[in-house]
């Protein structure tokens, strides 16, 4: 392919994603010719769009939902987080013309970690997830990786974690929700993967009475900035590290992809989505 580069995030729909402003800067940033744009896919379009991405003018593309599990089905090459989860968000072409695609999400998750509490994974022996969706999926995968001991799965519906933890297997439990106060005391770390406490939606509502003053509490929710969970922690003593980390990390494997550099999560960026959103930095 001839000409700039050109990448999208895609997805149904796609008008509020942030990806444009955040590969936009470190185009600018790095002085690369190309172009991120939004694109809107119909579902039904969907599979055929990912297989033909070259004659869209793309060299790969940002997958949000719900196309995930529909890009994945698409591709030659799976990393191995997209094989475990069946869900790509981040696809491009290998120097064959084959459509590849990653699971970036964990990777996010714990470079928003390491970059926001370094260390954080000293003590990796019980580690609790709140919520039993992708991006739960997701950081359960992450936390294994990191070899946690266990990862513990709450869920309003329980079937939906169990199922989870089925994928996963050794080290990672399904619990039921009413459970989640019994096993807080042992936690090194709490992560809330919901949308509760997300602006518009219903708060989270957890007693944090049991949980270990040195636990790390983080939340995926970035809007607000800080949560409840996390302002509640943190007047407690906890640690806390907000979720907008983890949309900036996730987004860097494909910008290096797509535009062949590595780009940084650095404070200007993060100041420019915080102004964008319209929330307290």
């Amino acid at each position: 392919m001839t000409g700039p580069r050109k990448s999208a995030v895609t997805g149904w729909p796609v008008t509020h994603s942030r990806s444009p402003l955040i590969h936009g800067y470190w185009l600018k940033k790095h002085g690369l010719e190309g172009s991120y744009d939004r694109c809107g896919v119909e579902p039904e379009a969907a599979e055929a769009f990912y297989r033909s991405l070259p004659e869209h003018g793309l060299v790969g593309c940002n997958v949000t939902v719900p196309h995930k599990e529909t890009a994945a089905k698409a591709c030659v090459h799976l990393d191995d987080a997209a094989k475990a989860m069946g869900a790509a968000n981040t696809l491009w072409l290998n120097d064959a013309g084959e459509l590849c695609g990653a699971n970036t999400d964990g990777l996010g998750f714990l470079g928003n970690l390491d970059q926001q509490h370094p260390g954080w994974d000293n003590r990796h022996d019980e580690a609790i997830v709140l919520g039993a969706g992708g991006a739960a999926r997701a950081i359960v995968w992450a936390l294994l990786e990191r070899k946690f001991s266990y990862v513990r799965i709450f869920n309003r519906t329980f079937e939906k974690a169990q199922i989870i933890a089925d994928e996963f297997g050794a080290g990672s439990i399904a619990h039921p929700w009413d459970e989640l106060g019994s096993y807080l005391g042992k936690a090194d770390l709490l992560v809330n993967t919901t949308a509760l406490g997300m602006s518009g939606k219903d708060p989270l509502q957890i007693d944090l009475a049991n949980l270990p003053r040195k636990a790390l509490v983080t939340d995926i929710v970035y809007v607000p900035l800080e949560t409840d969970l996390l302002r509640a922690a943190r007047e407690r003593g906890n640690p806390t590290v907000d979720g907008l980390g983890m949309l900036l990390h996730q987004a860097a494997p494909g910008f290096e992809k797509w535009f062949g550099v590595l780009p940084e999560v650095d404070d200007e960026l993060r100041a420019l989505v915080v102004k964008d959103l319209g929330v307290q930095a």
